[in-house]
């Protein structure tokens, strides 16, 4: 049977860019393509040229995209000319292969927004469509709150899609601009609009006001629509947008749709679609979200024993696709509900090849569970737990001896500062080291990673770069746990953790920790 298609429009770079605190460099732009283009989506929306320099410039000269380079912008002003728009004209000038327009599809937006009649509205759509045509553009255009004005007025926001697609519009593109939209009503309205535009001309843009936008891009597909629109990782204004990270997975994976429709994201391509969301979050500097779908680095990630044990005779057991399928893993976590078959796995993922029946596992299982109990989280903290495995059951190499550390905060000049002091003995020799920074605990990484002696060279690129504290339980003498994340230049990331009553001491454990767990993956001998 021939599957049809499904058009795969990507706004990351322009819809993506209304999240708040998000602000696309040209170099951001630029490299976020390169992302696409290593996906395979079939239109890459740039942005909005006229309207910032940024946008401007990404479309004043022709880009290598595989996928269709797209401008968004407004159909022309109702009373105006196409030549004496001018944001049409920067429209019909960028160097894109086509234009997105946005166009009112709700008439109490027409009136209350545009300030201009039904008819006048319906002229403007017309008349941009077909500049946009006679420029040798492929054209869409997204009918802006399209089921908040079908709701309102049907006919109106009909006749808005139908201009659309009468003048030659390639897609038209039902938005749910306001998010509100159920998945039944998505249905339906998109069933009716198929009698008056094809669904091989009919797209949706959905907002996840109620965290439905995925199923709502879904429902609106299998109601008739073939062509969906989202951000990478859901970016957007509000709540976002659709996950287009996780449509291309259900749409390539699943066999409700991948038996029916094809996507121009590939099985190998696939396979890179978790980089692809990983990467993208590095360029926002944010940590990536580990429970996101598919692509979240607990996705496939199992705590309980017993799920375990399943999950290593049949990993069909509690995994609804194969993770290497999106270029994730699996991960048995390791905590206090845990079995032997999370150790085993686990330890097999760090490369420590332990039978089953190995009677150090016993031991170890106990100082987890022991551990977890005063308040660690192994679970959240692989390199820490490597560190306590590796400890156990074969050896982790002497690198250090912290002696004392003393850390003083104090105001001067009417601003706090905080110093510490380490000292350490590498082979018999005491080093003092001193540190200055913004709190305790980063006066206290400065101190510890000012002078390490012949281990220095090896720890020059640790950075710590994300810092979380959790009190265990109440009172002054609550015991607080620390998670800290750190990386290197090759791009790897681990997390360390520490329990104390002392938050200064728990923060010098984490920070310990990954000092050793760096030295420990570049293998360098004590």
């Amino acid at each position: 049977m021939t599957r049809e298609h499904i058009s795969l429009f990507d706004t990351t770079l322009r819809d993506g860019q209304q999240t708040p605190g998000i602000d696309f460099s040209l170099d951001d732009k630029l490299a976020v393509i390169d992302l696409l283009n290593s996906l395979g989506v079939d239109y890459i929306e740039g942005g909005y040229p006229g309207a910032n320099p940024t946008d401007t410039a990404l479309f004043a000269e022709p880009r290598k995209t595989k996928a269709m380079f797209t401008a968004f912008g407004m159909v022309k002003r109702a009373g105006r000319s196409v030549s004496n728009d001018s944001g049409l004209q920067d429209l019909l000038n960028a160097k894109s292969a086509a234009i997105c327009f946005v166009a009112k599809a709700w008439d109490y937006h027409v009136r209350v927004a545009l300030g201009c009649t039904n008819e006048e509205n319906l002229e403007s759509i017309r008349q941009s469509v077909e500049a946009a045509k006679f420029a040798g553009k492929e054209v869409l255009v997204d009918c802006e709150h399209f089921f908040d004005g079908y709701k309102a007025n049907p006919d109106y926001a009909l006749a808005c899609a139908k201009a659309a697609y009468e003048s030659g519009a390639r897609w038209i593109v039902l938005c749910d601009t306001n998010g509100g939209t159920m998945p039944s009503e998505i249905s339906e309205i998109v069933g009716v609009v198929t009698k008056s535009v094809p669904g091989t001309h009919l797209g949706i843009h959905a907002h996840n006001d109620t965290d439905q936008a995925v199923a709502n891009s879904l429902a609106a597909i299998d109601a008739g629509a073939r062509h969906v629109q989202g951000t990478l990782n859901g970016i957007g204004e509000r709540c976002g947008n659709a996950n287009l990270v996780s449509i291309i997975a259900t749409l390539g994976l699943k066999k409700s749709f991948k038996d029916r429709f094809s996507i121009s994201v590939d099985g190998e391509r696939l396979q890179n679609l978790t980089h692809v969301a990983r990467a993208f979050d590095e360029l926002l500097n944010r940590a990536p979200n580990a429970q996101a779908p598919y692509v979240g680095k607990s996705a496939f990630a199992t705590k309980a024993g017993i799920h375990a044990s399943a999950i290593v005779k049949e990993p069909e057991t509690y995994e609804h696709v194969p993770p290497e399928t999106v270029g994730n893993r699996r991960r048995m976590l390791v905590s206090d509900q845990s079995g032997k078959s999370n150790l085993v796995s686990e330890l097999q993922r760090v490369g420590m090849d332990v039978k089953k029946d190995d009677p150090r596992l016993d031991d170890l299982l106990r100082q987890v569970k022991d551990r977890e109990a005063l308040g660690y989280a192994y679970d959240g903290a692989d390199a820490s737990f490597e560190l306590l495995a590796r400890r156990t059951l074969d050896s982790v190499p002497h690198y250090f001896d912290v002696l004392s550390f003393r850390v003083i905060v104090e105001q001067r000049d009417q601003e706090m500062i905080s110093e510490a002091v380490v000292k350490v003995k590498i082979d018999g020799e005491i080093l003092i080291n001193a540190g200055e920074g913004n709190g305790p605990v980063n006066a206290l990484d400065v101190a510890l990673r000012k002078d390490l002696g012949k281990f220095q060279p090896f720890i020059n690129d640790l950075e710590l770069v994300d810092y979380k504290v959790r009190i265990l339980n109440g009172g002054t003498t609550a015991t607080t746990r620390v998670l800290i994340e750190s990386k290197d230049a090759k791009g790897n990331r681990w997390f360390t953790v520490g329990v104390s009553p002392n938050i200064v001491d728990a923060s010098f454990q984490a920070l310990s920790d990954s000092i050793i767990y760096k030295l420990l993956r570049e293998a360098v001998p004590a």
